[in-house]
């Protein structure tokens, strides 16, 4: 990882487009914009412009595309549209306290076929950001960013139950891994999270971040430990979950892009913009929590969280 630049570094994500239903304690959603690719960008492009390489079908909602297309800073020459193809689509229950959450359906659709190709134009991209899907695809892609200067990854359970050899093949290729706390030690055997990430360093990465959820999350990095509290949100606050990860690793990357920096302390700030973006998008259903909030109440919030966590 290099560090001697502090130039704007350009940021890639590749991940999900999706159509998402979601009931919690007290609202339902029917069929809103979702998915890892979506929530990232909605937080990121905040920051630092973002390549968004994804795919959808030629169901996807016109009301979403705009929304899509109305992110400033989104770059979606990435977006391809399938023909004939349905739009990845998933549905969740969340439970009293919105801690836990019951998949009702997951409706794959040209997820399941092919992968997008990134195009030409964002091969020399720098940073980039794999979200969450299967690990040989997430390497499959990376492999067409011959300009990549540091790649991180996200993952969930069922890849390190199925995929586990993927996986740890990816883990050899990349610079970080973003997972939660049961992740890590799903993959590694071990539950204090400190220990599992430096035993997920084992496989190559230079840093992991685990998130502990309400607890915050710790960077794992081979130049040291760094840990953040979660944003302290009272319970009318939290209006729906879905997304808070994917908008935290998006305030992570896009806060490195900025800078152009990659170094310890840099990674350190990182959590904190991603904790903040996090913040805004359990404010709401959809991206509209995170890409409705204006400059000012993310820089008072940020300064809020700083006071509070002493960053």
């Amino acid at each position: 990882m290099s560090t001697a630049t502090t130039k704007p570094l350009s940021l890639l994500v590749t991940g999900t487009i999706g159509i998402d239903t979601v009931e919690t304690p007290t609202a339902r959603a029917e069929r809103v914009l979702g998915g890892s690719a979506a929530y990232f960008a909605a937080a990121a492009s905040r920051l630092a412009p973002v390549r968004l390489v994804g795919v959808v079908g030629d169901d996807l909602p016109a009301h979403h595309r705009t929304i899509l297309e109305g992110l400033k800073g989104v770059d979606l020459g990435g977006l391809e549209t399938r023909n004939g193809g349905k739009t990845f689509a998933w549905g969740g229950k969340y439970l009293l306290n919105l801690n836990e959450r019951e998949t009702l359906f997951t409706e794959l659709g040209v997820v399941a076929d092919a992968p997008p190709q990134v195009p030409a134009s964002f091969a020399d991209s720098e940073l980039v950001f794999l979200g969450n899907t299967h690990p040989a695809v997430q390497a499959g892609l990376l492999e067409q960013v011959s300009g990549r200067k540091l790649v991180v990854a996200d993952t969930m359970d069922l890849w390190i139950n199925i995929a586990h050899d993927d996986l740890v093949h990816l883990l050899s290729k990349v610079d970080g891994i973003v997972l939660n706390d049961s992740e890590a030690a799903q993959l590694t055997g071990v539950r204090n999270a400190i220990t599992a990430g430096r035993r997920i360093l084992g496989y190559g990465p230079q840093f992991a971040v685990v998130k502990k959820g309400e607890h915050g999350a710790v960077l794992v990095h081979r130049d040291g430990v760094a840990v953040v509290p979660a944003f302290p949100a009272e319970e009318d606050m939290v209006v729906d979950p879905t997304g808070a990860g994917d908008t935290f690793a998006g305030g992570f990357m896009a806060h490195l892009a900025r800078t152009g920096r990659t170094d310890f302390e840099t990674l350190q700030t990182a959590l904190s913009w991603g904790t903040v973006m996090a913040s805004f998008t359990i404010g709401a259903f959809s991206l509209d929590g995170v890409a409705r909030a204006s400059a000012d109440q993310l820089a008072e919030r940020y300064s809020r969280f700083a006071r509070h966590a002493r960053v």
